[in-house]
């Protein structure tokens, strides 16, 4: 297959074509978030953690693309860390957060960007002030769940519901789906902890 070169963060990497950026990425050594990636599963890009900025050479304009759904291509630019990445990084960790406070890996997240605050306890303060006005759910529909089941378990017990603000996972017609096997891939692939596995006795 042919290889391309590009940059990643001023530094040369080359790679197969039809590579994504974040795979390109991880091969040079540079550390790209994600919440909704997974090695294994195809690239959806919904917690548009990954964004990175692209331009060619000669281009003034930079735009930002999902890293783990962007295919690279010969000369490009990247950047992963600019000030415009940083910003809107922060802003979609601030959103994913006020949807599953709870999410350990969110709260790791959202320190290390300094979203709110410097330490746990300033997280741990915002999250009390805005306890009462979350949805409990703590899905933030990255669609990991509904893809094991359907890619990896082959079973498509769980799928998207509804559009927009409604949008959500469940079963078909929300009943108890036959389709389950009950190996709890989705609970375990879940970022959030949204999908809980109860032992039935």
């Amino acid at each position: 297959m042919r290889r391309v070169t590009l940059q990643i963060d001023g530094k040369g990497v080359e790679v197969e074509e039809g590579t994504t950026i974040l795979k390109a990425a991880e091969r040079a050594g540079v550390e790209i978030p994600t919440l909704c990636y997974h090695k294994e599963l195809s690239p959806y890009g919904a917690c548009r953690i990954c964004l990175v900025q692209i331009t060619r050479e000669g281009e003034k304009r930079r735009r930002c693309v999902t890293s783990c759904t962007y295919p690279v291509e010969d000369g490009l630019i990247v950047y992963t860390n600019s000030e415009e990445v940083m910003k809107a990084r922060r802003f979609i960790i601030a959103l994913l957060l006020s949807k599953a406070p709870e999410s350990d890996r969110l709260k790791r997240l959202a320190l290390e960007y300094r979203v709110i605050g410097d330490s746990p306890d300033e997280l741990a303060a915002h999250l009390f002030k805005r306890a009462s006005e979350r949805d409990p759910t703590n899905c933030i529909l990255c669609g990991l769940c509904v893809r094991v089941c359907s890619e990896i378990v082959g079973m498509k017990a769980i799928s998207f519901a509804h559009r927009g603000m409604m949008r959500r996972v469940q079963t078909p017609f929300d009943k108890i789906s036959e389709s389950c096997i009950g190996c709890g891939a989705c609970a375990y692939l879940c970022p959030t902890g949204a999908i809980k596995i109860e032992e039935a006795y």
